[in-house]
């Protein structure tokens, strides 16, 4: 291992955690951290690992436009489980190791998706807000989750999980995906459904596929307009897959009941008018955040760099 080699560390949530910096130290004495919890834009990230042998990234753009001014970058190690911002020919073009592992955070999002579906179906979120900013003392305890048609769109390592943490409720789930896994599916009960079966069946519609050309801006307005007027919308995703305007036209127009969303098209999110609609649920991006995954993240890209030193 070349204890000379200089690494830095892009992501804010590795490089405030007391634990992983000292195990990445313990590995790597040469190491500079984002401790000024910057938010990079390509132009900042590019200057910050110009100089760098190898990198740590969570959500910060590795494409082109960045690895040319990084002369000396020979790896480069997710902390996270999306490829999304990515750009792999990039990497290969430059001869640039890639270290990553999937499905490292699916219980801690598949937790947070549970909780909007809970807190949506018993008007948790909205009689809470009422309650505390206008003293409104209702008693909308809304439905039961367990009488609800579920749908899941992609069913990999999240939505699985999603899936597994439902069982108990006895929810109609229908799902869709690329891959056929017709195992997994009869073993849980599923109903494989064509997405417009899902928009016009499902009481909730919570959406779990990678960010690309094939799925970016997927929920738009002609979507929500086949959803059920009573539906709730999930994101826990990558906020990509949804054209924000046309999410913030369906719930000011009551297409749907209501959307639950933890990813943006850009973060920080400044869209204060989607944010602050009275039928909207947000968090800035922590569905993958609990301290068991951040560990689980961070350690992977760890090994991934102590891998590629030692040659294995």
């Amino acid at each position: 291992m070349n204890k000379d080699s200089l690494i830095k560390v892009s992501s804010k949530s590795f490089s405030r955690n007391k634990i992983l910096r000292a195990e990445l130290l313990s590995h790597f004495p040469n190491v500079i951290f984002n401790d000024n919890g910057l938010n990079f834009d390509q132009n900042s990230f590019s200057n910050f690992i110009a100089e760098s042998s190898a990198v740590i990234v969570g959500l910060e753009p590795i494409n082109e436009a960045v690895l040319k001014y990084c002369p000396k970058l020979e790896f480069i190690s997710k902390f996270g489980v999306g490829l999304d911002n990515i750009n792999e020919d990039a990497i290969k073009k430059y001869n640039i190791g890639l270290g990553w592992s999937g499905g490292l955070n699916c219980r801690s999002v598949a937790e947070m998706v549970l909780c909007y579906m809970i807190g949506l179906s018993r008007n948790i979120f909205f009689s809470s807000r009422r309650l505390v900013f206008g003293n409104d003392w209702s008693k909308e305890g809304g439905e039961d989750l367990s009488s609800k048609v579920i749908g899941i769109i992609g069913v990999g390592h999240i939505g699985k999980d999603v899936i597994k943490l439902l069982n108990p409720f006895g929810c109609k789930i229908m799902v869709n995906d690329i891959v056929d896994q017709s195992d997994f599916y009869n073993d849980n009960g599923l109903v494989v459904s064509s997405k417009a079966d899902i928009f016009e069946k499902c009481d909730i519609i919570s959406i779990h596929t990678p960010l690309d050309n094939t799925t970016r801006g997927f929920f738009n307005r002609e979507v929500f307009q086949k959803m059920k007027k009573d539906s709730y919308f999930i994101n826990c995703a990558r906020g990509g897959l949804v054209i924000e305007s046309d999410l913030k036209i369906a719930l000011q127009k009551d297409y749907i009941a209501g959307a639950a969303i933890d990813v943006f098209d850009a973060e920080p999110s400044d869209n204060l008018e989607l944010i602050q609609l009275p039928n909207m649920i947000c968090t800035p991006h922590t569905g993958g955040s609990s301290s068991q995954a951040v560990l689980a993240m961070g350690r992977s890209a760890i090994s991934h760099l102590v891998a590629h030193y030692e040659g294995y």
